[in-house]
């Protein structure tokens, strides 16, 4: 008797199942891994997982040692300008008061000297 496609499908489709049924049974058995190597894995994980964390810590503290020193060197800077500040204030200070009495003074030796004259002229008189 000559299969018509029906059943030439259906064999098909059971040695395919077979097959499979096969790969999977061998892989299921060949999937028992050694338990000393599994451990050793876990150990390296377990390694690296603290490494990680180590160097995570590491950066998380560099990273706060560098905002507290920006912080520091811009309250230094803040003074230091503050104190440029200052210093150039008195200057400024000092320099009007020095303009101001040297004006006073002017004014009392012109007056002097006009004081001078009129007395010279009145003498002359």
């Amino acid at each position: 008797m000559i299969p018509n496609h029906n059943e030439r499908k259906e064999a098909a489709d059971k040695a395919r199942q077979a097959m499979l049924e096969k790969f999977r049974a061998k892989a299921q058995q060949g999937a028992q891994p050694d338990p000393n190597i599994v451990a050793q894995r876990e150990q390296l994980a377990a390694e690296r997982e603290e490494k990680r964390a180590a160097a995570e810590e590491r950066r998380k503290a560099r990273i706060v040692a560098e905002k507290a020193q920006r912080a520091a060197e811009a309250k230094a800077k803040a003074e230091a300008e503050a104190e440029a500040l200052k210093l150039r204030l008195i200057a400024e200070a000092q320099r009007k008061r020095a303009e101001k009495e040297a004006a006073e003074i002017r004014a009392f030796e012109e007056q002097a000297r006009r004081d001078l004259q009129n007395a010279a002229k009145r003498v002359r008189k």
